[in-house]
């Protein structure tokens, strides 16, 4: 499909029979060329309403341009290939086609390379783009299709755009000796350019070039008279100059054929450098702000005060990719009084300046200097110097992360304000920082609601539950930046809904693709931060661990150093906010974490830039700390609560590295939280993973172990068919290796299950066989007491239960079980308190059931 605005409007489609999809109806026409003059860029609703009625809307104004969009995008943009796209995006609408598809991009972009192969003076390369371009007019711009503002606008920079393609065309032919060729064409031009002052320069050297020099003498001499007629002005210097030399016939003029010297280029580079020219105003030169930018009420609050009350000097906002320091610093800019002026530099785009003297000069610049500037920094600071005095200004630099280039700028605006986005304090800065983190619950789904609104049009369903909006913001690390390419991904996905995008968010596999393809700038951002980190090795391991906080032994285990050598490349990521602090006490020490999204990129950088004995490596020791970690909490009073789900992720992918012994040992340390919470779905995966690894490790005792809590595992869900042939396969590797405190636990459970059933003959036999095997004590014998005081209360025997549950009490303080020992307290309180009546009775650590009374 290609669009077409040099000229009347027209649409044509590639297809056969469809040659022509140009809308005939003119107001459908303004919405169409509006949007394909501002490709590429949000064009509001009030700015289209404007164009469509002036200051005379109807009512409906809004519906009805709805209406005009809704038969756009069915007409022209219905998502077939090479259609482009028109979007909703507040505060209006977005359309983006190939840039091939449109005349209008066609031509800006050949006059472009014409321009600059004028500068390299490549003379055939400039003429021939620059015929190309005007080649592309059919006529005025948008001919056929009503003006108003916007589109009026347009016109007349775009006519400026098309003379000046049109003056570097000739100015180039001139070059390439075409000036016989070019005598008529250039006549007609300072007919229609009465007041351009380059054509009649370009007409007056053809004519000399001719032979014709009194021809030459008369133009010069007609131009003249139209500008002392009508505004009172001579020529300028450069035409006069030209005059003179054609009145002393200056045979230089002419040139040798080959290379013809055209001293008409002098309107544009007149001998010497331009002055530098300081203006009366500073130019107040801030982007728009982020049109989505929501909460950080608290830190917009506090930047703005100290916007306000600083006399000078710099403040810093700094954070990690995607924590919205530059919507910050956009919103904070706005909304501060600087009657005087407030510029904005992206000191980390593409092209930006690069040092000291690069950074001043392009400062200059937003001000509204022009004319040549020094390039000695020292120079353009005293410029900046001067123009600064006596004003306070607000200059923003956005990106600046090179610790050089901040101080220069605001020693040299001493009485301004500097504010400065980076993700880390330039050194030497002196000034207030404000450190940016992920928003609050309450924001980040106000976030992720507006984003989704904006997204997906005023016609969004309701909103939706608050939970699976929690679940999008977890997965995001409630970032702005990551919420928002969260959202960017509804419109690529029109049948999606937050259940869905929750759902789509949920792999970590797969979910950083998915951001990334929902917001091209939120990608660039985490690329940028990786690719300038000072310890990227660091910062790839540290993807290995789990969501959540860390400690710096956690870290040491990953990096496979002592803790202080951790907590010094920890304090690195830390300083480029890679890394965030958690609050937490000091007896726990200092506690970190790694922002979900980059979690995500550096398990993902890992995988696909080190290699697998390095990375084995580090897994097995993040594996044993973690083991270690989580006995040690065991023995202190109870296992840690937590995130199963995540510790199960890597155990899998310890398991899919061939690591056997550390998922074994990590399974097993698991098993008791497992047990306290019941989370039976971590516990099944786990215990399955685990026990394929002992298994591959030919570990014959593990397997025993694993079989055996899979057997608890089954008798918790009340799976008894199950857990019996569990607790069996279990027995039968316990006695071949052998085992005796894995036999009697093994025994106890096979007791328990008979016991459950009615089969109190046979548990007791089981018992005795149980006891039998761990006469030594353990965990077999406490298990064998624990069960035969199930059976006494079940056969009416309170005081006999009362004795093995005394001995269970007994045994758990020898084993050093905190969590079996009160469990056994807890029994006995019920045993004693009602020993023959009803209610409930705790089986298992953790486990009641209602029992009834023998």
């Amino acid at each position: 499909m290609r669009f077409q605005v040099l000229g009347p409007l027209a649409v044509r489609a590639a297809e056969p029979g469809r040659s022509t999809l140009t809308p005939r109806a003119a107001k459908l026409r303004v919405v169409l060329a509006t949007l394909l003059v501002r490709r590429g860029e949000i064009v509001s609703v009030a700015g289209l309403i404007d164009e469509l009625w002036g200051d005379r809307p109807p009512r409906t104004a809004k519906t009805t341009l709805q209406v005009y969009v809704s038969q756009l995008r069915k007409r022209l943009f219905g998502g077939a290939p090479g259609t482009g796209t028109l979007e909703t995006r507040m505060p209006g609408y977005l359309l983006q086609v190939d840039p091939e598809q449109l005349d209008l991009s066609a031509f800006e972009s050949l006059h472009a390379r014409g321009r600059e192969a004028m500068e390299e003076r490549d003379w055939d390369r400039a003429a021939d783009r620059q015929r190309r371009a005007l080649a592309l007019w059919r006529g005025p711009l948008l001919s056929d299709t009503p003006h108003g503002a916007l589109l009026g606008n347009a016109a007349t920079r775009l006519a400026e755009l098309r003379t000046s393609a049109l003056e570097q065309r000739v100015r180039a032919e001139l070059h390439q000796g075409r000036h016989h060729d070019l005598v008529g064409e250039l006549q007609g031009l300072t007919a229609e350019f009465p007041l351009r002052e380059e054509f009649h320069a370009h007409l007056m050297v053809a004519l000399y070039r001719t032979g014709r020099q009194a021809e030459a003498l008369r133009a010069f001499a007609a131009l003249r008279r139209t500008l002392v007629e009508e505004l009172a002005i001579e020529p300028g210097r450069a035409l006069q100059e030209l005059h003179r030399r054609i009145l002393a016939a200056d045979e230089t003029l002419l040139g040798p054929p080959e290379q013809p010297v055209v001293l008409t280029e002098a309107p544009e580079t007149a001998p010497g450098p331009a002055p530098v020219c300081l203006p009366d105003r500073v130019a107040d030169e801030l982007p728009p702000p982020e049109p989505l930018f929501t909460g950080r009420t608290a830190a917009l609050d506090a930047l703005g005060e100290e916007l306000a009350a600083s006399a000078g000097g710099c403040v810093l906002v700094t954070g990690g990719p995607g924590t919205g320091k530059t919507a910050l610093a956009l919103a904070a800019a706005h909304a501060a009084g600087f009657p005087d002026g407030r510029v904005l530099v992206e000191c980390g785009a593409e092209g930006a300046p690069r040092d000291e003297a690069g950074l001043l000069a392009e400062v200059l610049r937003r001000c509204g200097v022009t004319g040549t500037l020094p390039e000695r920094g020292a120079e353009l600071a005293a410029l900046l110097r001067t123009l600064t005095a006596g004003r306070r200004l607000l200059l923003v630099l956005d990106g600046a992360e090179r610790a050089e280039l901040v101080p220069p700028v605001r020693a040299a605006a001493p009485g301004s304000v500097v504010l400065a986005t980076c993700r880390r304090g330039p050194a030497g800065v002196e000034g207030r920082t404000l450190r940016l983190g992920e928003l609050d619950p309450a924001e980040a789904r106000e976030l992720l609601l507006a984003a989704r609104s904006a997204q997906q049009g005023p016609e969004t369903s309701e909103a939706p539950d608050p939970a699976v909006l929690d679940r999008i913001v977890r997965r995001c690390g409630a970032l702005p930046g990551a919420l928002r390419a969260a959202a960017g991904l509804l419109p690529l996905h029109p049948h999606w809904d937050a259940d869905r995008l929750a759902e789509r968010l949920r792999p970590e596999d797969t979910r950083l693709g998915l951001l990334r393809s929902g917001s091209a700038r939120f990608a660039r951002s985490l690329e940028s931060a990786y690719e300038t980190a000072a310890d990227p090795a660091g910062f790839r391991l540290l993807g290995l661990l789990p969501p959540g906080p860390f400690t710096v032994p956690a870290a040491a285990a990953l990096f496979g150093g002592g803790p202080g050598a951790a907590e010094d490349r920890l304090g690195a990521l830390l300083a480029e906010s890679l890394l965030t602090t958690v609050p937490a006490a000091a007896a726990d020490g200092a506690r970190f974490r790694l922002p979900e999204p980059l979690r995500l990129l550096a398990l993902e950088r890992l995988r696909a830039e080190d290699e697998a004995p390095v990375l084995r490596a580090a897994t097995a020791r993040l594996c044993d700390h973690l083991s270690a970690r989580l006995a040690a909490a065991y023995r202190g009073g109870g296992p840690e609560s937590g995130a199963h789900p995540d510790l199960v992720r890597l155990l899998e992918r310890a398991h899919d590295l061939g690591l056997w012994a550390p998922v074994v040992r990590l399974a097993e340390a698991l098993t008791p939280s497992f047990e306290e919470q019941a989370d039976w779905g971590p516990w099944r995966e786990g215990h399955t993973r685990a026990l394929d690894a002992a298994r591959r490790a030919g570990d014959r005792r593990a397997e025993a172990r694993l079989r055996r809590s899979l057997g608890d595992l089954a008798w918790q869900r009340r799976e008894h068919t199950d857990s019996r042939a569990h607790y069996a396969a279990a027995l039968t590797l316990a006695r071949e290796v052998p085992d005796a405190e894995e036999t009697g636990r093994c025994l106890a459970g096979l007791a328990e299950l008979s016991l459950d059933a009615g089969g109190f003959t046979e548990a007791d036999r089981l018992l005795d066989l149980a006891l039998a095997a761990s006469r030594d004590g353990g965990r077999g014998r406490y298990e064998a007491r624990r069960v035969g005081a199930l059976l006494a209360l079940d056969r009416g025997r309170p005081e006999a239960a009362e004795r093995h549950f005394t001995e269970c009490l007994r045994l758990a303080a020898a084993l050093g079980e905190p969590r079996l020992e009160a469990h056994a307290r807890r029994c006995l309180a019920g045993v004693r308190d009602a020993p023959g009546g009803p209610g409930g009775l705790e089986l298992r650590p953790g486990v009641w059931r209602l029992r009834s009374a023998h």
